[in-house]
């Protein structure tokens, strides 16, 4: 292992994790994080620029709710809209039952079948299942004064968190909060009664910013090395993804004298975590019609967890560059195949297109299901291997020179 690099990659878990600390869009230290990250690929001879975008960072105040009596223990909904009022609840557990023509202006209670999964973001582009869109149209054409989810664990879609926000959405408004499924069973049966419900809210304009270096070619074909720096609000984001950020950074350093007949780009995305990913959304739309000079996609997220082998998972890459990525992958001990997983920003450009080669921790792709540290407070720089990201920069660093 690479002594420096080591020392390095724990420097900048350091800065990410625990001096910069959150990291969410529209907040400062999201913009902190991308000053930083900016500031270094300068360092290491590579040409930067930033691409702002608008955002919002959202302020949770709290949540508060009874009815009859009894206390109920909510959370408020992430880029919720503020309610304080009263209204008859009404609950419903399926689609068919938010067609009920007397939702208007009721506190509405989703519980059961309604509320298994998050909700997609009513305008997010890549992946919306048309019974997430049919649920949205109903209570915006309801016009209920606000929701109740009672939501369980899903972890494939919302991460480790227990309960899940049912509804994170900027772009929804109408105000919602959520419980655990064991606290809403204590809900139907009041349905009918007055809730009184406090939830304070605040949605916060702001900046984001895109981090872009490039070395190499002018005008030649593009190897696109992607990873995001935003984490979700409440969590320091270590494994998601402060290491994908640092591998970013050990790879720069590693092809600062990179002189090949390929454009090397190097993306920080920013919205990864973030219900209407604009930095994606940005990059998306300065690249139309230049997304065919690229050859390949190398996405890092959920790298160098601490237990298990990094994984590499490639999408349609020819049979010339998987030949060489499983040279690279044999010389390394500790990195292994993996299968193909959707989780991440590489599909993006498979969506266009372009082979990719996934980056993460065989732990989390077995574990997708389950896992309980992503989007929480346990994603600690303590569950990370810096050891992995040395690996996994060297090994990139092979396999970018091959092509």
């Amino acid at each position: 292992m690479n002594e420096e690099l080591f020392n390095r990659s724990l420097y900048y878990l350091d800065i990410l994790c625990n001096r910069i600390g959150e990291r969410c869009v529209g907040s400062e230290g999201n913009r902190e994080a991308t000053r930083f990250l900016e500031k270094e690929l300068t360092a290491a001879g590579w040409q930067t620029s930033a691409t702002e975008f608008d955002a919002i960072d959202w302020r949770d105040g709290g949540a508060r709710l009874e009815c009859d009596g009894k206390t109920f223990e909510a959370f408020t909904g992430p880029y919720s809209l503020p309610f304080k009022g009263s209204a008859t609840m009404l609950a419903a557990s399926t689609a068919d039952e938010l067609k009920l023509p007397e939702m208007a202006g009721k506190i509405i209670l989703l519980h059961g079948e309604l509320a298994r999964e998050q909700l997609m973001p009513k305008n997010f582009v890549f992946y919306n299942p048309e019974e997430h869109q049919q649920i949205i149209r109903l209570l915006e054409n309801g016009k209920p004064a606000a929701i109740i989810g009672a939501t369980g664990r899903n972890s494939a879609l919302a991460g480790g968190v227990y309960p899940f926000p049912l509804i994170e959405d900027g772009d929804f408004d109408i105000p919602s909060v959520y419980m655990t499924e064991e606290e809403g069973r204590r809900l139907p049966p009041h349905a009918g009664s007055k809730v009184i419900l406090a939830s304070e809210s605040e949605r916060i304009p702001g900046k984001g910013y895109n981090i872009i270096a490039v070395k190499g070619r002018e005008n030649a074909d593009r190897i696109v090395v992607s990873a995001h720096i935003d984490a979700k609000k409440g969590t320091p984001g270590a494994i998601d993804n402060a290491t994908g950020v640092i591998t970013l950074l050990l790879l720069a350093d590693l092809l600062r004298d990179y002189d090949g007949i390929h454009q090397i780009e190097l993306v920080a995305f920013n919205g990864e975590d973030y219900y209407a990913v604009p930095g994606q959304m940005s990059y998306i739309a300065a690249n139309q019609g230049k997304f065919s000079s690229m050859i390949l996609d190398i996405n890092i997220d959920g790298a160098g967890y601490q237990e298990g082998p990094s994984a590499f998972s490639e999408f349609n890459l020819p049979e010339e560059l998987l030949a060489k990525l499983i040279r690279v992958i044999d010389g390394y001990p500790g990195i292994t195949t993996g299968p193909q997983w959707p989780q991440g920003d590489h599909s993006i450009f498979v969506q266009f297109g372009v082979p990719a080669v996934a980056v993460t921790s065989r732990w989390f792709i077995d574990n997708m299901e389950h896992q309980d540290l992503t989007h929480t407070p346990k994603d600690r720089p303590e569950i990370t291997d810096c050891g992995k990201l040395v690996e996994i920069a060297k090994a990139l660093n092979d396999f970018i020179r091959m092509i």
